[in-house]
């Protein structure tokens, strides 16, 4: 099992801007999807290990992920981890 999710094998390379942290992180995230970098079914890694790996606060990540769920941009169910989602902005409904 990898130390973090940055080994593996997800390529990511976050870089949150700004002095809002998890609008910058949201925005980034969007953008790695808008780019392709991150593909649709893909997972993400958990809040746990990106806010260790980005130095952030799991709070922080778990709110930006909510955000984008609520956007339609991911897609996440409690157990099975967070997605990117099928189509990009249609709202998750449960």
């Amino acid at each position: 099992m990898p130390d973090s999710w940055a080994n593996s094998g997800v390529d990511l390379h976050l870089e949150p801007a700004g002095t809002r942290l998890r609008a910058g992180l949201e925005e980034a995230l969007r953008e790695a999807i808008r780019s392709g970098r991150l593909a649709a079914g893909e997972r993400l890694p958990p809040t746990r290990a990106l806010a260790g790996d980005l130095g952030v606060s799991r709070n922080t990540v778990a709110a930006a992920y909510s955000q984008l769920v609520a956007e339609g941009w991911l897609s996440a169910r409690r157990g099975s981890g967070t997605v990117v989602a099928a189509q990009v902005g249609a709202p998750e409904t449960s």
